[in-house]
């Protein structure tokens, strides 16, 4: 049975009020943030935004930020195993605290040949990331502020931009841009379907509503910046940005009629911009003409 988009956000609307933890919902399938948690899928994204960035066999003496990290903190692990510090940001703790999925991940980077941390006798994932050498942060913005400038060389993301909150979306990209060193590399995959249904319905609502903290900590928020939008930001905040594997809808998913008067001027092309992977360089010109779009 398909759950409509609308059950799905007056369930969360009422499920997020509950004082409930958020561990809890997460081990019923409800409110999950990725599958970070997950051994091979953490080690697959992790080396796909390693490759992207170019940095495959260059990672050893490197600090990667992840924006994000969500249900875990399995790339603190995982970049050990590449010879490369992390610091995990995400906007509160939502890291899973049963070391034996870190262990597990252990394993797991053996069996692929990898020189995976020793985390034995680790019984908190304080001690995990203390062999890791890595930081998590949970302040999201407030936590990017305190980290150094120029101190990191890659920062990536899996399906997170879309929910940073709008008014906090380009303060994100300036201070990411701060703490890359001059030459360092984001990475990114941003989808900007609406999280409910694969559709477009999030547009339906007024800005006023849907930005407000009912919805935004309900756990369906995007920010609905769309492709065309999101391209500017990026170029504007002093990136050269590359696009790749920009995937479209063949037509508008979700009737223009319904969507709220804000979007009414979004050619029907960018909003048929589904999901899209972008490389962005500190210290592109942000004037240039961006011929990558």
């Amino acid at each position: 049975m398909t759950i409509p988009w609308w059950a799905k956000i007056a369930a969360k609307l009422v499920l997020s009020k509950l004082p409930v933890d958020y561990r809890m919902w997460a081990r019923m399938g409800l409110f999950r943030h990725g599958d970070m948690d997950t051994s091979e899928y953490s080690i697959r994204v992790f080396k796909d935004h390693v490759d992207k960035a170019g940095l495959t066999g260059k990672m050893k003496g490197l600090t990667v930020m992840e924006l994000g990290p969500g249900d875990s903190i399995s790339s603190a692990v995982i970049a050990f195993a590449h010879g490369a510090r992390a610091i995990l940001v995400d906007d509160g703790m939502f890291a899973n605290p049963d070391v034996d999925l870190y262990f597990r991940l252990q394993r797991a980077l053996k069996d692929a040949g990898m020189p995976a941390p020793n985390l034995d006798g680790c019984k908190t994932i304080a001690e995990i990331l203390e062999r890791c050498g890595a930081i998590y942060m949970t302040e999201g913005l407030k936590s990017i502020k305190q980290i150094d400038g120029e101190s990191v060389d890659c920062i990536f993301s899996q399906a997170v931009l879309e929910h940073v909150r709008r008014h906090e979306f380009q303060a994100i990209l300036a201070e990411s841009r701060r703490v890359l060193r001059p030459g360092g590399v984001c990475t990114h995959v941003v989808d900007l379907s609406d999280h409910l249904s694969g559709g477009l319905n999030n547009l339906r609502f007024s800005n006023k509503v849907w930005e407000s903290d009912f919805f935004c900590k309900s756990g369906f928020y995007t920010n609905r910046i769309r492709f065309g939008a999101m391209a500017d930001i990026f170029s504007k905040a002093g990136y050269l940005a590359t696009f790749k594997n920009i995937e479209r809808w063949e037509k508008i998913p979700t009737p223009k009629k319904y969507f709220d008067r804000e979007f009414e001027g979004i050619t029907d092309a960018d909003l048929c911009v589904r999901c899209f992977e972008v490389l962005l360089v500190k210290d592109g010109n942000p004037d240039a003409e961006n011929n990558s779009i």
